[in-house]
């Protein structure tokens, strides 16, 4: 029994290819569809948004309108259903329409937003109860549903119905946590089931922090790599909730995000120049000469080509590269390739960087997915110097596509590369660990010279694209954790 299939709901307030602002739409764009081809009965629930065209993505009248508790009033709402294609068959999305509070373009920052997903995710746990369909997990991403295991353990806690759910939170980024005024306790109707006792936390004391609140009453939580899992223990990066993640540590589990190895792979992909594998590296070659010709600069295999594909902030570790950028170009035969944007400040050095270092500087201030690829493709080397990072894509994709990555040792960074060691070939890329612009030179002048010895280096590359991060092991660790989040539910 212990393997039977689940009934897995996911509700999230962005997935791929729908609506997108960051990786959280990816990981739900990805994860169902491996679950679904592992045997499972996995659907997702998300708002329809007004930048969600019901003609573009085919979405059907599913569920007429139901009422649902909003504060003091109900509510009315609909749901519509689309689907995601997987090897496994179809996944189905209900998508939650009510045109006050989502027919906008945007997804954030809006001045109602607690009330916006306070009524989604009542009305994705309502859909489940109107087609008579009782999922076994709710699995909930980031501070947006957060307040549905807290639901699950108040609201919801002598509904037959849901007597034997579970809930899973996935914590993608503590850093937005949805903060709010105490009112919205009234307003998602747990007022009456008193506050969290956090003495430790006493910046909450006149306001309600979703993600604490998730973090608090979920069966089981879980962020996306297991270093991150340890780091947000200590002060340094629990964002102020390292004192209830603490106290509910026994429960807390990483699991690394996969890639979509559909959409990354060098043998198939689209964008590039020339296509290339494991088994035929040729093509690699002629994706550096394209990268090179775009970026305008001097075409030469024997220059080694630094990609960097990131937001262009400190978290990412940009003013580390500020700080090192001048004497790695003077003192080494280097190009760096950068595509993204962010802070000001930064496009305006590398702008600068740029006139001053025309072959060898090339900033796209930009984000395009067909740049993005043949970054990949073309790269020798991949930089990502974060100062934190839960997961990390870039640096799983970066191995795929053979640039090798040049990371700090932190949070999933920390999990998928392995330093270089010259003497036994082990690694697959170059790390350091202190936050600090020598360390992070010393890793790219060490990378520079490994690229010298060229047999070396190619079976460097081999062994990077030899990594598997597809979806379909991150799926089978995320099962592991619903059976765990079953057996706690069951215990009380």
């Amino acid at each position: 029994m212990a393997d039977h299939p689940l009934k897995i709901l996911m509700v999230s307030a962005e997935m791929v290819p729908f609506a997108k602002t960051g990786g959280l739409a990816d990981v739900v764009g990805a994860l169902p569809k491996a679950l679904k081809e592992q045997g499972h009965d996995v659907r997702v629930a998300m708002p329809r948004y007004g930048r969600v065209r019901r003609d573009r993505f085919g979405l059907a009248e599913f569920i007429p309108s139901f009422s649902v508790p909003l504060d003091d009033r109900m509510v009315d709402v609909s749901i519509l259903q689309t689907s995601i294609a997987s090897h496994g068959g179809d996944v189905p999305v209900y998508m939650v329409e009510n045109a006050r509070y989502f027919d906008r373009e945007g997804i954030y920052m809006y001045e109602d937003d607690a009330d916006r997903f306070i009524l989604f995710c009542r009305a994705a746990i309502e859909a489940t109860r109107q087609i008579g369909w009782q999922p076994d997990i709710i699995h909930c991403h980031d501070w947006q549903t957060a307040i549905i295991p807290n639901w699950l353990k108040t609201v919801y806690k002598d509904d037959p119905f849901f007597a034997s759910t579970a809930s899973v939170y996935t914590i993608h980024n503590l850093a937005y946590q949805g903060v709010f005024g105490n009112r919205v306790l009234e307003i998602a109707g747990v007022d009456e089931y008193g506050y969290i006792a956090q003495p430790a936390l006493p910046h909450l004391g006149d306001a309600v922090d979703f993600m604490g609140r998730g973090i608090y009453y979920a069966d089981i939580i879980n962020t996306v790599s297991e270093t991150y899992a340890r780091e947000i223990l200590e002060p340094e990066y629990g964002e102020g909730l390292d004192p209830v993640l603490r106290e509910r540590s026994d429960h807390l589990f990483g699991v690394l995000n996969g890639i979509d190895t559909d959409v990354n792979d060098p043998q198939t992909d689209t964008h590039l120049a020339a296509n290339f594998s494991l088994a035929d590296q040729a093509g690699k070659r002629l994706c550096k000469a394209d990268i090179q010709r775009e970026a305008r600069l001097p075409e030469n295999p024997h220059t080694p080509l630094v990609g960097v594909i990131s937001r262009l902030s400190n978290q990412k570790g940009f003013d580390l590269i500020d700080s090192i950028l001048e004497p790695l170009l003077r003192n080494h035969d280097i190009q760096v390739v950068v595509l993204g944007t962010g802070d000001q400040r930064y496009h305006d050095r590398l702008t600068e960087f740029q006139g001053r270092f025309p072959q060898q500087v090339k900033a796209f201030l930009t984000f395009n997915a067909t740049l993005t690829q043949k970054i990949y493709a073309g790269s020798d080397m991949f930089l990502m110097p974060s100062r934190f990072e839960p997961c990390g894509l870039g640096q799983m994709i970066a191995l795929r596509y053979g640039a090798i990555p040049i990371v700090r040792s932190t949070g999933g960074l920390a999990d998928t590369v392995r330093d270089y060691d010259a003497s036994s070939g082990d690694g697959n890329g170059f790390t350091f660990a202190s936050y600090d612009p020598a360390a992070l030179y010393d890793a790219i002048a060490r990378a520079v010279a490994s690229y010298g010895d060229r047999d070396r280096w190619q079976q460097l590359v081999t062994r990077a694209m030899a990594s598997d991060h597809s979806w379909s092991a991150s799926a089978r660790r995320y099962v592991e954790l619903y059976r765990r989040a079953l057996e706690a539910q069951s215990q009380g």
